[in-house]
């Protein structure tokens, strides 16, 4: 079986990477981790990929002219694995359309709310705030605008009385390691795509 070759970029310890990684160990998986990049050298997540044999590379945005050039790097990275997909697993920096757009239906991300719902940052004090009865999680591609591109999967979670920011942020992480690999199966195997 061929597997589908995916890189992932992260900024800190990227639980959600390790999740893919573990998935990936499955021998029947259709999809293999080959490297891990990060616009942080000292990501956590970089020194458990490494232990894992997984190629490794840290780019700091801070020492390019431009986001760019900068960008135009990572994909030279990528390319240098021969990645067939990207996964955002909480890569916290907005991407470019000229990047996103060379990976345009191979980017996908994890966002942890119930997309369209709390786009951006601080989605689990924005739902408490808003009174929400459930809260969740969804893997979407990746498009320009930011959090708009169609989901691939989503799970969703029971708000509680008296949740916290923390211990829904909890609840919902449970979630995005169960279904992130779950999406990266659907991707690696055609049942999931997206032409823009």
């Amino acid at each position: 079986m061929s597997r589908a070759r995916v890189g992932i970029l992260i900024s800190g310890r990227g639980s959600n990477m390790a999740a893919l990684v573990e998935a990936a160990a499955a021998p029947d998986y259709p999809a293999e981790i080959v490297g891990v990049l990060s616009n942080r050298a000292a990501a956590p997540g970089l020194a458990y990929a490494a232990e894992r044999g997984i190629a490794t590379a840290s780019l700091a945005q801070s020492k390019f002219p431009s986001r760019d050039m900068f960008e135009d790097t990572m994909t030279q990275v990528l390319e240098s694995w021969e990645v067939d997909f990207v996964c955002l697993a909480g890569f916290m920096r907005i991407l470019g359309a000229d990047f996103v757009n060379r990976w345009a239906g191979r980017l996908v991300n994890i966002h942890p709310s119930l997309l369209p719902l709390y786009r951006g940052l601080d989605t689990h004090a924005r739902a408490l705030a808003d009174g929400a009865g459930e809260h969740g999680c969804t893997v979407h591609f990746v498009t320009p605008g930011l959090d708009e591109g169609p989901a691939i999967l989503q799970a969703r979670v029971p708000v509680l009385a008296g949740d916290t920011a923390e211990t829904l942020a909890a609840r919902v992480l449970v979630e995005e390691h169960r279904i992130y690999p779950q999406a990266l199966r659907l991707l690696a195997t055609g049942q999931a795509r997206f032409t823009p």
